[in-house]
């Protein structure tokens, strides 16, 4: 299978991902029902109820949707590039060749660093090829970058 090569040992991203990405949900869709849910009321509109549950059925969606998308996330170290997955209908599978690496960046933002979480962004030369890792734990995104910015020097002094 092209999203499965051989021999290759997938490491997942943190299920806070997960929490953080729900809360984010909870946070959108939540206040929105409720001023959609007082309308309905405060009017006696019976029509409003169904945007209603048409935001409640868009958040329960994502509820379901996002735990799945976070488990289908990993990335793999091989010796010669780094491979990263997403996507459960959608999949894609980006492999980053060390030697292409133009640097490494590690990012966490106030919503990011209150659930533990880093994202860690490899950049190329190319655009196309820019891959991104989101919801890794702090020392391991830094760990990451280090590991891989290291073996991208290795692979251009080589050239």
């Amino acid at each position: 299978m092209p999203f499965e090569p051989a021999g290759v040992t997938w490491t997942a991203v943190s299920p806070r991902l997960a929490a953080a990405r729900l809360t984010t949900i909870a946070l959108v869709f939540g206040p929105l029902v409720l001023v959609l849910a007082a309308l309905a009321l405060a009017t006696g509109a019976s029509w409003l109820w169904v945007p209603t549950g048409v935001v409640v059925l868009l958040a329960l969606w994502g509820a379901v949707l996002v735990p799945r998308q976070v488990r289908a996330m990993a990335y793999a170290e091989r010796a010669d590039d780094l491979l990263v997955r997403r996507g459960i209908l959608f999949r894609s599978l980006v492999v980053v060749p060390y030697g292409r690496m133009q640097y490494v960046d590690v990012s966490a933002g106030p919503f990011a660093r209150r659930f533990g979480i880093a994202s860690v962004q490899l950049h190329t030369a190319s655009p196309a090829t820019t891959a991104s890792i989101d919801g890794l734990p702090p020392a391991e995104a830094a760990r990451l970058r280090d590991r891989l910015a290291s073996r991208g020097e290795a692979r251009l002094a080589g050239l």
